[in-house]
């Protein structure tokens, strides 16, 4: 690579954790070795809070804590302070969506797993900030949010995929202060990718195959993602009320519902 003097360069470094690909792509002035060393430290430290939370709270590595809790060989009283924090957070979302979103299955199980990508996003972004890093993206298995700008002032652009087609895109969004709406995060969730795992709200199937929030942080966006899901058109309005969010839902028979800030995205 070649030093360069025409503007902002993107760079990208790319880890797999929490059953997926995570990548940081941070926008640069040139190619400098530093200014390297600082992207590779960067990815350093970002793998090491999604690793660090995965060890604790995955349900797939049989020694974590998540997997003693299920088994009841611990219970949450004497649970370490981060997997406490974070089913008081996401207890606080259930409350606030109506039961939409929740932590517990339908076994009774613990799985904090619909939150903790989100907040390990989350805990990366202010990473990112302290390093003095203010233009970059971090993308999570499609779960996005960014800082800043890639250049010029422009937004981010976060893809969204057809959850009918996974080669095909449904459209892209614009993230960032660039952006006309000026949202910073953008989840999604369905059922295209992992099959029906998330259960709508009472016995019936899920409104939707396919959910992407756009909002100012990442849990919020991850969250309602899911909620919206579970909860259908219901959980739409209330989200886009109560939150002030953007949404792209798309029906089970492929039709889609829209907020305005997708609509004038397309």
């Amino acid at each position: 690579m070649q030093p360069t003097s025409d503007g902002p360069q993107l760079r990208t470094r790319t880890f797999r954790s929490m059953g997926t690909v995570v990548s940081l792509t941070v926008a640069s002035g040139n190619y400098a070795q530093t200014a390297v060393d600082e992207l590779e430290s960067a990815v350093d430290v970002v793998g090491t809070i999604f690793a660090e939370l995965d060890l604790t709270f995955s349900l797939y590595r049989g020694g974590s804590e998540a997997s003693r809790l299920a088994r009841g060989e611990l219970t949450l009283p004497y649970a370490s302070e981060s997997m406490q924090a974070s089913y008081a957070e996401a207890a606080e979302w259930r409350s606030a969506t109506e039961g939409a979103f929740t932590a517990e299955r339908s076994d009774g199980i613990l799985d904090l797993s619909g939150i903790v990508k989100a907040q390990a996003m989350r805990e990366a972004a202010l990473t990112l900030a302290a390093l003095g890093l203010h233009d970059w993206c971090l993308n999570a298995g499609g779960d996005v949010t960014v800082s800043g700008s890639p250049g010029a002032g422009q937004p981010w652009l976060a893809g969204i995929v057809d959850p009918m087609d996974r080669q095909a895109m449904l459209g892209a969004y614009p993230l960032g202060p660039g952006s006309k709406a000026g949202l910073s995060a953008m989840a999604t969730s369905g059922s295209a990718e992992r099959g029906d795992h998330i259960w709508a709200v009472g016995s019936a199937r899920p409104e939707f195959a396919q959910v992407t929030v756009a909002a100012e942080e990442i849990v919020t966006a991850d969250v309602l993602a899911t909620a919206i899901v579970a909860g259908g058109t219901r959980m739409l309005d209330l989200a886009v009320d109560k939150w002030g969010v953007e949404v792209l839902a798309v029906r089970k028979e492929n039709t889609l519902m829209a907020t305005p800030g997708f609509r004038s995205a397309a």
